[in-house]
Order: structure tokens, then sequence, then C-alpha cells
């Protein structure tokens, strides 16, 4: 009898640490907060979404890493795309501790030249850029280049939301 109740205990023990493996080993891949090629009309992705934690954000910030990771930054998700095959666009959305640090690097930015816009929590739209908060996130849209629609096709990706309905992009 003692024989029969060690061997139960031992395969329960066998297949719950069977299972936990298995379950460990199911990792869901991340979701892209940025959107696909086609979410937004005219503009096409150019790469592929490059994410940096916050100990590795001085790869992508060289330089300007240090005032996101003092304010709570996480992680960086950051894309290429090109508008209707010329106009070069880079997005950054930088995912914050809090709503008071994405606040706090928004408000550090100067907003001279700038115009407010209606996206997010608070917007602002400059002629080779438009940028906003949202919650717990500070979202970037810049240009390489201008012309006169660029502010206009910047401002409609930045209110772009990803198919999978993240409350980071948009309004």
């Amino acid at each position: 009898m003692r024989f029969k109740l060690g061997i139960s205990v031992l395969l329960t023990a066998m297949v719950a640490v069977l299972l936990v493996s298995a379950v460990a080993g199911c990792k869901k891949k991340p979701v892209d907060p940025l959107p696909a090629t086609g979410a937004v009309a005219g503009w096409e992705k150019s790469g592929d979404t490059r994410t940096y934690a916050a100990k590795d954000l001085w790869q992508y910030m060289d330089g300007g890493a240090e005032q996101y990771v003092s304010a709570g930054v996480v992680s960086t998700a950051t894309s290429d795309y090109k508008f209707k095959g010329q106009l070069e666009a880079t997005v950054e959305v930088h995912a914050m501790g809090d709503a008071a640090g994405a606040k706090k690097i928004f408000d550090s930015s100067s907003s001279a030249g700038g115009k407010s816009v209606a996206i997010g929590d608070a917007g602002i739209a400059f002629d080779q850029s438009v940028a906003f908060r949202k919650g717990s996130y500070v979202v970037r849209v810049i240009a390489y280049q201008g012309g006169a629609d660029t502010q206009q096709a910047l401002t409609t990706l930045a209110q772009a939301r990803p198919a999978h309905r993240l409350p980071i992009i948009g309004t």
C-alpha cells in the first residue's frame, strides 16, 4: 500500500512539473503597438518594429535616453514608415511606468513653433513632427523631410489605431 501511494505521489508531481514547464514555455508573442502596412491610407510600414527595454534605450536614443529612464520609461517601440512611397517617417511609442512620467516627458519638450492638436490627452504638431501623450504613453512621429502636406500626413498616422486597438495610438 505504501509503495502504491509513493508511486501515485511521484506521478502526480511529475505531471505537475510537466504542466508548469509547458505553461512556462508557451510565451505569447508581444503585440505590436504600431499600425501595420495598409492600416492608414497612404502609409506603409518600411521595417520591423524594434523594441528597447529601459536599460537598452541608450542604443536607440544615444544622449537622450537618461531623461526617459529617469521619468520611468518601461520600454520603447519604434518603426519606420513611408507615405505614398516618398515621405519617410519614424514612429516612437514610449511606454512609461505611469501617466505622470508620460506628462513629464511630453511637457519637457519645447512647444515653440508648434500648434496644439486633438490627439490623446495632449498633442502638438510641428512642420516635420507630431507628438502626443495618452495615459502612460508618449508617441512621436518624425519626418525626415518636409513639404506642403507633411504635417497633415504625420497627424493622420499619429491618429491611427493598430488592428488590436491598443489605447496608445489615436484619439
